[in-house]
């Protein structure tokens, strides 16, 4: 009890430290060959998500045929705005035990989720029901695995992927089917992609990225570097963020340079407001989550060829590669066993082969799955939009370490917030690139060791 209140009182002060509770009960469990033997009785459950747009059409698609066929389950899905919004909801209705039953969470979330102890691992029910796990792309796996134990099924994954105008290469003299593979060569193909009209104002950059924490840890991974201590927070509880190195250095330089030589346009923080100048032709790559690949390809239309590629090196680590991002689906542990089992079977039904097929085809995630490869109609999707292989090869190059596996800090959603206003200020030549390293480190470290107190 000192714990919780420990944890609630700190998450009134911060808007992403959250509070923890948990419960249990004894229900027996049940399984897939009773619920068919009680044919009569159909168990209700809630489902809790952040997917709007296509996202969102596609996950009301996919619930509707899991009730059509599966007569005794009714899944009903509730869209509850952003990840932040989404897990701050889950936070009061845990309160008064009124969440649902699944939850979409994303990435970032992981650890706050298993510290609450509000969900049954799906570990559990994996070995219940001797799921076989070795279908399931081994990189997500890892992401979600802790202490030999996955808490969440991956669900929505994504990686940052280069997005490029080929006819803007075209027109540059740039070979369309050569894309940069690091920074020295984005600096390079930037400089000729640049267009600026009679006034010298800069109509056409050569590339941009929004300011995102999400890259900043990407372009980390990428350097083989740790985000955090102590193995990422996965060989012990991370106590301190471990980028203030050369490696954020390294980020941070590039990207002023970028922009003050004038070959990167900085349009903020918003994600949208990056890939929406991309697809009006006012930027000639981006870097972009997979998630976006099917809006991005809707929005250029017959405007120009999009291409896609891995994410820029920063160096030559061979330990390197990229993070997932997205989300996965945790199962909560405020019902009676049956109502969890339930859960599971649905949570089943989301990653199966036609389903994962589906949701890449109209969202741009990628399977996670490899059953999905292996279905026709994927096969034809992948030679129709080449553009999807990128991050489905990208993913299957990374190697599994602590680098690329993403950090574990119950911080995390707030971390990124620091990272990202660190940035901005390095960008408005506000702050030196290491200052802005120095102060981030500081606030997120404060923030981790008032959270890791709450654990004790």
């Amino acid at each position: 009890m000192k714990r919780l209140k420990k944890i609630l009182s700190i998450a009134l002060i911060g808007s992403v430290l959250f509070s923890a509770t948990a419960c249990s009960n004894g229900t027996k469990p049940l399984t897939s060959s009773n619920i068919q033997q009680n044919k009569d009785k159909v168990i209700e459950i809630t489902f809790w998500h952040s997917m709007g747009g296509k996202g969102g059409e596609a996950i009301n698609k996919m619930v509707d045929d899991f009730n059509k066929t599966h007569p005794n389950i009714k899944v009903t899905a509730q869209y509850q705005g952003t990840y932040d919004d989404a897990l701050n909801k889950l936070k009061t209705s845990e309160q008064s035990k009124s969440g649902p039953d699944i939850m979409q969470v994303y990435d970032i979330g992981t650890k706050f989720m298993i510290d609450s102890g509000w969900t049954t691992p799906v570990q559990e029910f994996i070995d219940e029901d001797k799921f076989d796990t070795s279908k399931l792309e081994p990189n997500l796996l890892s992401y979600y695995t802790v202490n030999s134990k996955l808490y969440s099924m991956p669900f929505n994954s994504s990686t940052p992927i280069l997005y490029y105008n080929k006819n803007a290469f075209k027109e540059a003299g740039l070979d369309p089917n050569s894309p940069p593979n690091n920074f020295n060569e984005i600096e390079e193909y930037g400089k000729k992609l640049v267009k600026k009209d009679a006034s010298g104002k800069v109509t056409q950059y050569g590339y941009s990225m929004a300011i995102y924490g999400w890259f900043f840890e990407q372009f980390m991974a990428k350097q083989g570097a740790l985000y955090a201590n102590n193995g990422n927070g996965r060989d012990r509880v991370a106590t301190a963020v471990a980028f203030n190195n050369d490696a954020g250095l390294n980020i941070i330089n590039w990207w002023k340079r970028l922009v003050d030589e004038g070959v990167a346009g900085n349009f903020g923080r918003k994600t949208d407001d990056t890939k929406n100048a991309f697809i009006a032709g006012r930027t000639a790559m981006i870097i972009e989550s997979t998630a976006s690949l099917k809006s991005i390809l809707d929005g250029v239309g017959n405007k120009f060829e999009v291409g896609t590629a891995y994410l820029p090196a920063l160096n030559d680590s061979k330990d390197g590669g990229v993070i997932i991002g997205g989300a996965s689906l945790w199962i909560l542990n405020n019902k009676p066993k049956e109502y969890q089992k339930a859960a599971w079977e649905f949570v089943k039904f989301m990653v199966s082969p036609g389903e994962q097929m589906f949701w890449n085809e109209n969202t741009g995630y990628f399977p996670v799955t490899k059953e999905a490869y292996d279905l026709h109609e994927m096969s034809a999707h992948l030679e129709k939009y080449p553009q999807f292989k990128t991050a489905i090869e990208q993913l299957h190059s990374t190697p599994i370490n602590r680098a690329t596996q993403g950090a574990l800090i119950g911080v995390f959603p707030e971390a990124r917030q620091i990272i990202e206003q660190n940035i901005e200020k390095v960008l408005n030549n506000q702050a030196t690139p290491k200052q802005s390293l120095d102060d981030a480190e500081k606030s997120v470290n404060s923030a981790l060791e008032n959270y890791n107190k709450t654990l004790k």
